[in-house]
């Protein structure tokens, strides 16, 4: 009599729940659901802090919200798209005040933005060669970027005082580049103090940027370069610039976001009320939400503000996008 013994995929086969397929499909489900798992803290978090609030305050835009309904702000009477007219109408007070705060913002967000950048990739650029003390230079030049916001913006408010400040004892007593002392934190000079303490703040952060980008370009091409006879300016036109278009691209939108809705530093810089050459439109939504108390017309100002950031970013990301595949045929 002849004994056959299974063989070890014969068992398998016979042994349920033993096939290939049942005993790689559970650890496949797994390995595909475990990242989504792992995510799920950070998106529910996203969910309470951000995404809540802004449904919130949707709902609150079509409202006739006042200081008469903070205690319970759902039982405040419909008013359906009035606040966005409100806002939006401007031959009345409230819609002027909105333009011109919104044209201020976009002035200063281009000035800030485009000096922020010039700036980063000029200490960017110059930080490349290698000399003595350039990893303490590095350091100095990321302290505005690490600073508290409130830490930064209120020495320069000391600074800009108009009797004992530091900007006009040098500009004005040391220099004699005015006839008398400015007021720097009111009137049409307060722009230029809220500019340069935005670009003094924000120019690190391209540096930093600019500063990464630069690493990823082989010194090859700059020795190719130079052998063929180009300087230092062909040089940062044909070869530095061109590297670094993707890098800008996102360095320029982070910082147009950055500071288009920048609110710590016009706040800590002149208090609740802004003057009016620097009256940015978050703190301007800040005024017409907890000065005025109508947070139903501030909740709309907020709702507009979003859509053109969501508008200007849309088109912006179009125009890089249709511009690399430009540049790939």
């Amino acid at each position: 009599m002849t004994t056959t013994v299974p063989t070890e995929a014969a068992v398998r086969r016979s042994t349920p729940g033993t096939a290939d397929g049942p005993r790689r499909r559970p650890g496949r489900i797994r390995r595909i659901g475990l990242p989504y798992l792992l995510l799920l803290p950070a998106l529910l978090l996203e969910l309470l802090v951000h995404l809540v609030p802004m449904v919130i305050g949707i709902v609150m835009s079509f409202k006739e919200l006042t200081q008469f309904y903070i205690r319970d702000w759902t039982t405040a009477p419909w008013n359906g798209l009035g606040n966005y007219r409100m806002s939006v109408d401007f031959n009345a007070p409230v819609g002027a005040a909105l333009l011109h705060s919104f044209l201020v913002t976009v002035a200063f967000t281009l000035l800030s933005v485009g000096l922020c950048w010039l700036v980063g990739t000029a200490a960017a650029v110059h930080m490349q060669d290698t000399f003595r003390g350039r990893g303490l230079l590095r350091a100095l030049f990321l302290v505005p970027y690490a600073l508290p916001v409130y830490t930064a913006v209120i020495t320069w408010v000391f600074m800009f005082q108009h009797d004992n400040g530091l900007v006009n004892h040098v500009l004005h007593d040391q220099l004699g580049l005015t006839d008398k002392p400015s007021f720097w934190l009111i009137g049409d000079n307060s722009f230029l103090a809220l500019l340069t303490v935005s670009v003094w703040k924000g120019w690190p952060f391209a540096f930093l940027i600019v500063m990464a980008g630069l690493q990823n370009i082989p010194k090859e091409l700059y020795e190719a370069a130079a052998l063929d006879g180009a300087g230092l300016w062909q040089q940062l036109r044909r070869i530095t610039l061109p590297s670094l278009r993707p890098v800008n691209q996102v360095l320029v939108l982070v910082l147009f976001l950055w500071t288009f809705n920048d609110f710590n530093t016009p706040y800590v810089l002149f208090g609740k009320t802004a003057p009016a050459a620097a009256d940015l439109v978050s703190v301007h939504i800040y005024q017409a939400s907890f000065v005025t108390w109508n947070f139903g017309t501030g909740s709309a100002m907020s709702v507009l503000l979003l859509l053109f950031l969501l508008l200007v970013t849309g088109g912006y990301l179009w125009l890089t996008s249709r511009g690399r595949r430009t540049a790939d045929v």
